[in-house]
């Protein structure tokens, strides 16, 4: 009886934490104060977990998986046992899960809720995008298409003319791409490592995700399993998230402006296509004529990549991806980004204000 009391002191602790979080969450110093504490922390367990050659965050995932399966065992088999007190023995288990979410939760608020209230890339850099008009917006994707076509045929091709870069060598050279970022903006420095493979690829597409920072272990964690044009642009974003860039739309550019600063032309193509795809996707909403103008004038080798990218996730458009969006959408906004998953979208309007202030020429 005394164990459960502690159990109900502890939960209570817990709820009342939680709320104090999210009372104080519009108070920007402490925000500021709590992710930058915890990012010294994250990239302090990224460190650690870069001695491992797997994904030790995938490894916790799976653990906790097979701990859930021993929990629901070891309940079902208690009560199933019990001859009286029955709803008491329930009530002990479920108590005790519910401690451990709660801290699970506490924790993730900590360790990413507040990167997401804190200042963010936008206000450290003096970088805002705002909206623009439709030639703004013509004019920025022209000039990545451009791109495109300067760096189409400096990266090794298949027999189909798509991305054919080993990617060993993607990897390989990825703890350097952020140089040239840093150079300009001096607060994205980091002691980079090798992002992680994802062994369960397959899976992570099938919830349409292409990548994933996992802030207990300071992992970058990329699925490999898509065709390999973005996967370095893929790795550049989930970098970004390891320097404290929480916000998507931002980790998003942060990941364009890494590829395109860069020097290893793996990256600044995949840099221009990433960029591209969000640019000409914005376009074809506001003017289908002129995106289809600049779409047909992209060499083959680049349409051959864009065609692969876009039928290999067209078969991963089912239900679970929409509700896995749904899930990632509602995290989103619990943390204040408003725009929920929309907000990869304005990733435009920073790739605009990066243009026009004379940054890609």
């Amino acid at each position: 009886m005394a164990s459960l009391k502690k159990r109900y002191v502890y939960l209570i602790a817990m709820l009342v934490l939680i709320g104090i979080f999210h009372a104080c969450a519009g108070v920007r110093p402490m925000m500021n104060a709590i992710a930058g504490g915890t990012l010294v922390l994250r990239q302090g367990l990224g460190r650690a977990a870069a001695v491992f050659p797997f994904s030790l965050a995938e490894a916790l995932c799976c653990l906790g998986i097979l701990i859930l399966i021993a929990w629901l065992a070891w309940t079902i088999a208690s009560v199933c046992r019990g001859r009286s007190g029955r709803l008491r023995v329930l009530w002990r288990r479920v108590s005790l899960l519910l401690a451990v979410l709660l801290t699970l939760y506490l924790l993730l608020c900590l360790f990413l809720g507040a990167s997401y209230r804190a200042e963010g890339f936008r206000e450290k850099s003096g970088l805002w995008g705002r909206p623009t008009d439709i030639d703004s917006l013509y004019d920025a994707t022209a000039r990545f298409a451009e791109g495109l076509r300067e760096t189409a045929e400096l990266v090794p091709r298949d027999g189909e003319g798509r991305f054919a870069a080993s990617l060993d060598d993607v990897f390989s050279r990825s703890p350097e791409i952020y140089r040239g970022a840093e150079a300009i903006f001096p607060f994205l420095k980091l002691e980079d490592r090798p992002p992680k493979r994802a062994f369960f690829s397959r899976l992570m597409s099938r919830f349409n995700y292409t990548g994933f920072y996992f802030p207990f272990t300071g992992e970058a964690n990329i699925n490999i399993d898509p065709p390999p044009c973005l996967i370095p642009a893929t790795i550049a974003h989930e970098m970004a998230h390891q320097r404290g860039v929480a916000s998507e739309q931002e980790a998003n550019f942060v990941a364009v402006l890494a590829c395109l600063e860069s020097s290893d032309p793996l990256y600044v193509y995949s840099g221009w296509l990433f960029g591209y795809v969000h640019l000409c996707n914005a376009l074809y909403k506001a003017d289908a004529d002129r995106y289809f103008a600049l779409a047909a004038a992209l060499p083959d080798p680049v349409k051959a990549d864009l065609w692969a990218n876009n039928e290999y996730w067209a078969r991963f458009e089912t239900k679970a991806a929409e509700v896995s969006e749904k899930v990632y959408d509602t995290m989103l906004k619990s943390y204040g980004q408003e725009l929920g998953v929309r907000s990869y979208g304005a990733v435009v309007d920073l790739l605009i204000a990066w243009y026009q202030a004379g940054m890609l020429d």
